[in-house]
């Protein structure tokens, strides 16, 4: 077993992340199941180059909850990581200066803008958790790793037997975030901020009925996203029910919209999306569409 300390050039560098990373702490879910899906287009991505020959079989994402041991797991069978990444995109925060970082966002009052700029996705796990375990086995040929710091700057490294390439994140949820602990607070996250992810993401169960449920027998995993959002396509490739069922998934509630536009722009920016005009019931709505419809054709 390696045991070291995390390369930070303050010691206060865990409390500045645990109380001012985030506005909202929930946030830290999108954070590492995007890291997950991440490592996952990794490997297809070398697999489609010829650089990975492996089989890449089941790539989804899972998320699973253990309310017994108070444990929120993100797992992924993607790229991996050895005990020398680990030291590299773990063990070192991209900080150059803990009291630089407090100066400069200090006025901010969405800290959900910071991320990105620093590598600091993976900490915000620290938010939640009084512990945290990383198990990971690279695609290549190395031993597998497991990582554990209890939101202090030392850590613990050792070689362990894994079977399966990929990685799980292994939160050990703090009493204060309980909440996370909870299936229904997971899955509305998941959809959130999750529901367009190009990996399926896994969580919970599916029954084919009320009475499955209640009998507990699972059909399979539910997914929670959708991979192919209808703005990923060729126009030409979809139907009016398609762009109508695309909008139901995202307004349920809501009733058909009066006409749709689907942008598929090259030049001089990358632009894809889906434009929809809902049915309005008050006149100054009408003026209103009206002149966001004028922007957008200007522009």
């Amino acid at each position: 077993m390696e045991k070291g300390t995390i390369n930070v050039q303050s010691e206060n560098i865990f409390p500045i992340i645990k109380k001012f990373l985030y506005s909202d702490h929930e946030i830290f879910l999108r954070e590492l199941v995007s890291n997950a899906v991440d490592a996952t287009q990794k490997l297809k991505g070398l697999a489609s180059m010829g650089e990975f020959k492996g089989e890449l079989a089941d790539i989804n994402v899972k998320v699973k909850i253990n309310k017994e041991l108070k444990t929120l797991t993100i797992s992924d069978s993607g790229i991996g990581m050895t005990a020398d990444e680990i030291k590299k995109y773990i063990n070192q925060i991209a900080f150059s200066s803990a009291g630089e970082f407090l100066e400069k966002f200090k006025g901010v009052e969405d800290g959900k803008t910071i991320i990105g700029h620093f590598g600091l996705g993976f900490y915000s796990s620290f938010m939640v958790s009084e512990k945290v375990e990383i198990f990971s086995k690279s695609h290549k040929d190395e031993p597998a790793v497991r990582w554990e710091c209890d939101g202090s700057p030392e850590f613990q490294l050792e070689e362990i037997e894994k079977a399966e390439r990929g990685t799980d994140i292994v939160l050990h949820i703090n009493e204060e975030s309980i909440e996370f602990l909870e299936e229904h607070r997971i899955k509305t996250l998941l959809t959130k901020y999750c529901k367009f992810l190009p990996i399926p993401i896994e969580f919970g169960t599916k029954y084919q009925s009320e009475e499955d449920k209640k009998a507990e027998k699972p059909v399979e995993p539910e997914i929670i996203n959708n991979t192919e959002p209808a703005w990923t396509k060729a126009p030409s490739t979809l139907t009016d029910e398609d762009y109508l069922k695309f909008y139901k998934e995202l307004y349920p509630f809501s009733n058909d919209p009066l006409f749709w536009i689907h942008l598929n722009v090259d030049y001089p920016f990358n632009l894809t999306g889906i434009l929809y005009f809902p049915k309005l019931n008050q006149s100054y709505q009408v003026e209103k569409i009206k002149y966001t419809f004028i922007q957008i054709k200007y522009l």
